[in-house]
C-alpha cells in the first residue's frame, strides 16, 4: 500500500506515471513533471564482452519529420517501423495537441489530421523536442500561421534555425523570429533556394513546404542523409512530386494537396552504428537485421580505420569475434584523423559512441569533431574513468589507447554521448558504474535496457 501510496503522491503532483516494472524485487516507476524525469539512472556491471544478435530499430530522423508530414494532409497517414523512444511521444502528443487523432498498436501509429485547432503549440510542449519546429510548414499549409516557442533537443553547440527562416521566407511566407509567429497569404510560392549549411533539419522543413507550393522549387546544397530520402519517399507516396533524391539538389514541382498513405520507415543507421561499436569495445561479437547496406560505407571505413572488421550484408551487419582493435596509420606513419560531415561522410551522431571503441584499440587517432562545438565535452568524465584521451581544442581529441576502463559515476549529457558514455560502463572493471540522466537515452533508443540484457549486459535500470 505504502508503494501505491508513492504512486499517488507523484501524480497529485502534477507529474506523469508512465512506465512501472518489476525488477529484482524491487518496483521502478518513471515518473516526469514537465521536462523533467526521476529514477532514471543505469547501474552497470561492465567487463564482459557483448554478444548475440538484434534487430534495427526504425530510423528515429526519419520518424520525427514524418509526424509533422501527416499534418500536411487530411487524409489518414499510417506509419510503419516507427520506434517507440521518447522523442516520437513528444511529436504525437504535439499532433493530438493541435487535434489530430492518433493511435499506436506496437510500431505502427495512425494518424488522422481531418481538424487542426488553433495553430499555437506552446512552450511546454516546444521544448521538449527540437523537431517540434518542424510543424510551422504544415500549420502555414493548413491554417496560413503558426505560432511557435524555441524548440528543445541536445545542447552540443549552437543550433542555427536561419536556413529554416530563409528557406521558409523563400517560398513566402512571413516570419517573426523573436516571437516565432508565421504568416502565409494562400499558397507557398516556388522558388530556388541555396543553403549555406546542408542542415537536415532544414531541408526537411522547407521540403514540406515546397512539396505544396504552388510551381516548381529547386533545393540546392540540400542534406541527402538517409532519412532525409525516406521522409521524400513517403511525400512522393502522398502525392508529391520530387526529383533528385540521394542528392544535394532536389527539384519539386508543388501539388494543391497531398492524400494519405502508409509508408514502412528505414532502419536506423545511427542505431545500428552505436550497438556495432558497443560490441566491439567490449570484445564481443554481433550480428543486426534489418539494415540496408548503402547506409554503412563511410560507417565501416571508421571501423576499419580503428582496425575492426565488419561484414555488409544487404540485409544484416555481422562483426565477427575474437577481434583485436588497432588503430591503422594513414601513409607515412601518420595518425589518422576520424572527422564528420554531411553526407555521405561520416555521421556527426557516430563520433562519441567511436570515440569510446578508440579507448579499447591500440594506437593513436586524433577525433576532429566539426559540425557541433560542445560534443566533445563529454570526454571529461571519459578521462575520469581512465581514458588517455588529450582534448586540444572544442573540437578535437586525440585518442590514445588501449587503456583500461574503471569504473564511475557519469552523467549523459545528450543522447549520443549518452550512449558513449554507457558503453564505456560496459567496458569498465572494477566497481559499478551509474550512468546519470538515463531518460534521455530513451529519447533515441528502443527497447535500450532489453536489448543490451539480451546482449548479455549487466544492466539495471534505477
Amino acid at each position: 500500500m505504502a508503494f501505491l501510496d508513492f504512486v499517488v503522491a507523484l501524480v497529485v503532483r502534477g507529474g506523469t506515471v508512465y512506465d512501472v516494472r518489476r525488477k529484482r524485487r524491487r518496483f521502478v516507476v518513471r515518473f516526469r513533471k514537465g521536462n523533467a524525469e526521476f529514477m532514471s539512472q543505469f547501474l552497470i556491471h561492465g567487463g564482459k564482452p557483448l554478444r548475440g544478435e538484434i534487430t534495427a530499430s526504425g530510423n528515429k530522423n526519419a520518424a520525427l519529420p514524418m509526424v509533422a508530414a501527416a499534418l500536411l494532409t487530411d487524409q489518414e497517414v499510417i506509419l510503419e517501423n516507427v520506434p517507440s523512444i521518447l522523442d516520437v511521444q513528444c511529436m504525437l502528443d504535439i499532433l493530438e495537441h493541435l487535434g489530430a487523432s492518433v493511435s499506436v498498436e506496437g510500431s505502427e501509429v495512425r494518424i488522422c489530421a481531418a481538424q487542426v485547432r488553433d495553430p499555437e503549440i506552446p512552450y511546454s510542449l516546444c521544448e521538449r523536442v527540437r523537431s517540434s519546429f518542424l510543424f510551422a510548414a504544415p500549420l502555414l499549409h493548413r491554417t496560413g500561421r503558426a505560432h511557435l516557442h524555441p524548440p528543445g533537443g541536445d545542447q552540443i553547440g549552437r543550433r542555427r534555425l536561419d536556413a529554416h527562416y530563409y528557406g521558409l521566407r523563400g517560398l513566402g511566407a512571413e516570419v517573426e523570429v523573436g516571437s516565432f509567429e508565421f504568416q502565409l497569404q494562400g499558397r507557398f510560392k516556388a522558388a530556388t533556394l541555396f543553403f549555406d549549411e546542408a542542415s537536415v533539419t532544414a531541408t526537411e522543413h522547407v521540403l514540406l513546404a515546397a512539396v505544396v507550393a504552388d510551381g516548381e522549387t529547386t533545393l540546392l546544397n540540400a542534406a541527402s542523409e538517409p532519412h532525409v530520402q525516406d521522409l521524400a519517399r513517403m511525400l512522393v507516396s502522398m502525392g508529391a512530386k520530387i526529383e533528385g533524391l540521394g542528392s544535394n539538389t532536389l527539384v519539386i514541382e508543388g501539388v494543391e494537396s497531398l492524400q494519405g498513405t502508409r509508408h514502412r520507415l528505414v532502419s536506423d543507421h545511427i542505431e545500428v552504428g552505436s550497438y556495432l561499436a558497443l560490441a566491439a569495445a567490449t570484445g564481443g561479437e554481433l550480428t543486426v537485421h534489418g539494415t540496408s547496406r548503402g547506409h554503412y560505407w563511410m560507417i565501416n571505413r571508421v571501423f576499419e580505420r580503428l582496425g575492426v572488421q565488419l561484414d555488409l550484408y544487404s540485409d544484416r551487419i555481422c562483426l565477427p569475434g575474437n577481434q583485436t582493435p588497432r588503430i591503422i596509420m594513414d601513409e607515412g606513419r601518420v595518425t589518422p584523423t576520424v572527422d564528420d560531415g554531411p553526407w555521405p561522410q561520416f555521421p556527426s551522431d557516430m563520433m562519441s559512441p567511436l570515440l569510446v571503441l578508440a579507448t579499447q584499440a591500440e594506437g593513436s587517432v586524433l577525433f576532429f569533431e566539426k559540425m557541433f562545438e560542445s560534443r566533445m565535452y563529454f570526454v571529461d568524465p571519459l578521462i575520469q574513468m581512465g581514458a588517455n584521451v588529450i582534448v586540444c581544442d572544442p573540437h578535437r581529441v586525440l585518442v590514445t589507447g588501449k587503456t583500461g576502463l574503471r569504473g564511475q559515476t557519469v552523467r549523459s549529457p545528450d543522447i549520443r554521448a549518452g550512449m558513449a558514455l554507457l558503453i564505456a560502463a560496459l567496458c569498465a572493471k572494477g566497481r559499478p558504474s551509474v550512468v546519470q540522466n538515463a531518460q534521455i537515452l530513451d529519447r533515441g533508443y528502443e527497447n535500450l535496457e532489453e536489448k543490451l540484457t539480451g546482449l548479455g549486459a549487466d544492466i539495471l535500470r534505477e
